[in-house]
């Protein structure tokens, strides 16, 4: 199964909503939160997601329909 390892940008709109929840339900992908700084304007979330490739696909872009910052993260990661 797909991987992708993520850093997510909340705008102060969208941190006190289920956003990851509802996205992991709506397409269907696995989200496993590796660490996550949530403040009172902005949040940040490291997110590894897993799922089918296509899947994956749909909920970067409903992240991104919500305005959420994403930044691909690559290299090495601890397990």
């Amino acid at each position: 199964m797909p991987k992708m390892l993520l850093h997510l940008i909340f705008p102060e709109e969208q941190i006190k909503k289920p956003v990851i929840y509802r996205m992991a339900i709506k397409h269907n992908v696995i989200p496993n939160i590796r660490r996550a700084n949530v403040m009172e304007k902005t949040g940040e979330v490291v997110l590894e997601l897993s799922g089918k490739k296509e899947n994956l696909e749909a909920a970067i872009k409903y992240l991104k329909r919500l305005k959420i910052k994403i930044e691909p993260i690559t290299g090495d990661v601890i397990e």
